[in-house]
């Protein structure tokens, strides 16, 4: 039987689960308001605002703007951030320290002054409401997630297995392909999401930079927001609260898969 302090340390941890998933536990109900307005509890129930999001194109084009950028953001910072990380590693350890410090700054900085930069930029490179121009500075923004992940990784890999492999004839690249991914994979993997969800949430340099030809899916929610405030915004919300506990849940089944094997 489990005892009364382990009793109680699960009913935290359930309380506090509960207390942060209540704000996105209202949203799903508000997704269904018959009403067009943010009201909870809502009012009657319709389908209408799911509807609205499949059928106007102001939502299915930003959302499809958003879902290509982030990709393309995953891909580049994953293949950065990675190179970033094993020369961060394998540097010295004053150096590695300085360049580690400089490539995460685009966490530490506050991200209105980092998008007014950036938009000072673009308007001379006529970058302004381009794919190039999110690609570029989502990236920037994504670098140090991927960046810490696979260090966290490289961290505790033994190089001793690259020198083992180098000894048998394995050359660089098939000892980093055959070696060195298979074990820093999940952490790569990890780095790839987050560079991938750092895009796809991004709000305030894409206010900056977003044009009327261009527009990404958190731009849309705010504009949406302060210009009627009607549920779409809810049902957006709940696909994409849906969309993600899957991810999550299959991650799980995987790993714990894995663990088995």
């Amino acid at each position: 039987m489990p005892s009364f302090s382990r009793i109680l340390l699960g009913l935290f941890c359930l309380l506090v689960a509960l207390l942060l998933l209540a704000p996105t536990l209202v949203v799903i109900p508000m997704s269904f308001n018959g009403n067009k307005s943010l009201a909870f509890p809502p009012v009657g129930f319709s389908w209408q605002w799911y509807d609205n999001f499949f059928t106007n194109p102001d939502w299915t084009t930003s959302f499809t703007n958003s879902l290509m950028i982030a990709v393309i953001v995953a891909v580049v910072a994953t293949v950065v951030g990675t190179l970033a990380a094993f020369g961060v590693t394998r540097a010295a350890a004053r150096t590695g320290g300085l360049l580690r410090a400089l490539l995460i700054t685009p966490m530490v900085v506050p991200g209105v002054v980092l998008a007014i930069g950036i938009y000072a930029v673009y308007l001379d490179a006529h970058l302004v409401g381009t794919v190039t121009g999110f690609v570029l500075a989502h990236t920037m923004l994504a670098i140090p997630f991927v960046l810490i992940a696979v260090q966290a990784n490289l961290e505790v890999f033994d190089r001793r297995l690259e020198t083992a492999a180098a000894s048998l004839g394995a050359g660089r690249l098939t000892v980093f392909r055959t070696v060195t991914l298979p074990l820093i994979l999940p952490g790569v993997l990890s780095g790839a999401l987050f560079a991938f969800i750092t895009s796809f949430d991004e709000i305030i340099v894409a206010l900056f930079i977003t044009s009327p030809y261009l527009k990404t899916l958190p731009v849309q929610i705010y504009s949406s927001i302060t210009r009627d405030a009607d549920p779409t915004v809810a049902a957006v919300g709940t696909l994409l609260f849906l969309a993600t506990s899957l991810i999550i849940i299959a991650g799980l089944l995987i790993g714990m898969r894995r663990g088995r094997t």
